[in-house]
């Protein structure tokens, strides 16, 4: 019989789990006995040793300071991350992170480290308030406008919220302690803050299709042949539609638009009174309109 040797497994490691579990610790609560976790320390990328400090106080060269603002770098990034997001997808994260640089730079130089406080307590407000100054001294709009937008924006999401539907106009002045005309020039004024851009992509409303916003603009200002065409028809109907005036509608019509008298005046030349005059004008009006809308189907 032969007899084979027993072979020995190697110790197993030890687990990860095992390992967690020595960073644990048991207290009692109320008698219950209750597990707590030590979280390991996590150790920001920019942070910056207390020899570091000490080397460039010790010789403040210009590489011992490029030294510590590149180890302060991704701090820069995060505080311009982090004010990206409320701000809109036009803002370009670089360009936050090149300003808030220059923010870095002015709190290195003003910086005091005798106080005891932290470079990082120092430097974060100086960052935010570098970025901030340059995007308002490229904001073409005035601060008080951007108040008043959001302003406007946070009263129309609590009513909303409150009504279960888009408020009226009455209902938002009203809620904003404004009347109905401030609320007006309040819009106006924000509706023209909005710039949009000619090449961003957007649906064709006719076929649904994607296109330049450039490629849907038109200009109405321009004159195309039907519509010389549609205005010279209704020139030749005014003409043939002023021959079913009275004498006296024709006199006013002539005088008022072609000799440009006004009212007054051509009471004077017809001898009656500027009231009458005013209401030949408003009949000949309402007679020539209701033929041009019988003749061209309009319905308005």
């Amino acid at each position: 019989m032969v007899r084979t040797k027993k072979r020995t497994l190697p110790k197993r490691t030890r687990k990860p789990r095992a390992i967690a579990a020595a960073a644990r610790k048991t207290v009692k609560v109320n008698a219950q006995p209750v597990v707590l976790v030590e979280a390991p320390k996590k150790v920001k990328k920019w942070d910056v040793t207390a020899r570091d400090w000490n080397r460039y106080r010790n010789c403040m060269s210009d590489e011992n300071r490029q030294m510590l603002l590149n180890k302060y770098l991704p701090l820069v990034r995060t505080v311009a991350a982090r004010m990206a997001m409320g701000f809109p997808r036009s803002v370009d994260l670089s360009d936050l992170i090149n300003t808030g640089v220059i923010g870095l730079i002015e709190a290195f130089g003003h910086f005091d480290a005798s106080r005891g406080v932290k470079f990082e307590t120092y430097a974060v407000p100086r960052i935010r308030g570098a970025i901030l100054d340059e995007l308002r001294a490229l904001d073409w709009v005035p601060r008080s406008t951007r108040a008043r937008s959001r302003e406007m924006e946070k009263a129309m999401v609590e009513l909303e919220n409150k009504l279960g539907r888009p408020p009226e106009k009455a209902e938002l002045a009203k809620f904003m302690k404004i009347s109905e005309e401030e609320l007006h020039l309040a819009i106006d004024d924000v509706s023209s803050t909005n710039i949009l851009s000619l090449d961003e992509v957007i649906y064709r409303e006719d076929d649904n299709r994607q296109v330049p916003r450039v490629e849907t603009v038109k200009d109405h200002a321009t004159h195309t042949i039907l519509g010389e065409i549609e205005k010279g028809e209704l020139r030749s109907f005014l003409i043939v539609a002023m021959d079913r005036l009275t004498e006296q509608e024709k006199l006013v019509i002539a005088l008022y638009y072609f000799e440009e008298l006004t009212l007054k005046e051509i009471g004077e030349v017809m001898s009656i009174s500027e009231s009458r005059v005013s209401q030949i004008h408003t009949r000949a009006v309402m007679k020539l309109r209701n033929m041009v809308r019988e003749k061209f189907a309009l319905t308005a």
